[in-house]
């Protein structure tokens, strides 16, 4: 068993900004990877981050994949925290009440994806290694939230839960692709060379090599809401 994975002897958990509690120890934990990346978190360097004994953490995760779940929790929490501080949106002319909320909902998660750009891959990973019943509170609220909007706008179970897979996997998508990196030289004046497009066969890769500068440009929140307006017109255009 490896010191990581070891469970914790009683040790203090008073470090240089007082007692610990969750909260702190996930909001640290949640910082240090916003700075450095997931590869930097474990026990012992949150530890140090408190100043207090690795051990004295497993109080409030009990393994590395208990704070990496936290981490999760925390994002979805901070997605919470954006949607109670945002007034509900009023639905433009013609356009039903659930589908406004749907685009609020989609797009503070979008804002909180872009707010801690290292951690979301966690929002792919530990999804699947943890039991629905299991995930974090926070991600089942969300959960509830967008599936119980779904049900009240009058679709039944099926198409519900088609909804749901679908706008959550367009929503997670979507930030995946504007997150990757798509510069090779930030020094580069000139944009082929600063994309790197002469690594690229012209000859193999055409099509990519005219369209990278494009794919390289973020489509933003609008192209978040067009792409999820296509889904949703998918979904409710009659039979």
């Amino acid at each position: 068993m490896t010191e990581e994975e070891r469970p914790a002897r009683r040790a203090s958990d008073r470090g240089r900004y007082g007692r610990l509690s969750r909260e702190r120890v996930l909001a640290s934990a949640l910082e240090l990877v916003d700075q450095e990346g997931l590869s930097a978190l474990s026990m012992r360097r949150l530890g140090s981050e408190l100043g207090v004994e690795a051990m004295a953490l497993y109080r409030y995760a009990a393994s590395k994949d208990a704070l990496l779940d936290g981490l999760v929790e925390a994002l979805y929490l901070e997605l919470e925290e954006k949607l109670r501080a945002e007034p509900e949106p009023e639905a433009a002319a013609g356009e039903p009440d659930w589908r406004a909320r749907l685009h609020r909902i989609a797009r503070a998660a979008y804002e909180v994806c872009l707010a801690h750009p290292r951690a979301v891959p966690l929002l792919a990973t530990r999804m699947l290694a943890v039991p629905l019943a299991r995930r974090p509170g926070a991600v089942l609220r969300n959960h509830e939230r967008v599936l119980a909007l779904l049900r009240a706008a009058g679709f039944d179970e099926t198409r519900t839960s088609a909804v749901f897979r679908a706008s959550s996997a367009w929503v997670l998508g979507y930030v995946s692709v504007e997150l990757q990196p798509m510069v090779d030289n930030p020094d580069e004046p000139d944009p082929a060379f600063r994309l790197g497009l002469h690594h690229l066969s012209p000859r193999e890769l055409p099509t990519l090599r005219e369209i990278a500068p494009s794919l390289a440009e973020q489509g933003g929140p609008e192209g978040l809401a067009a792409g999820l307006d296509a889904l949703l017109d998918r979904f409710t255009r009659p039979d």
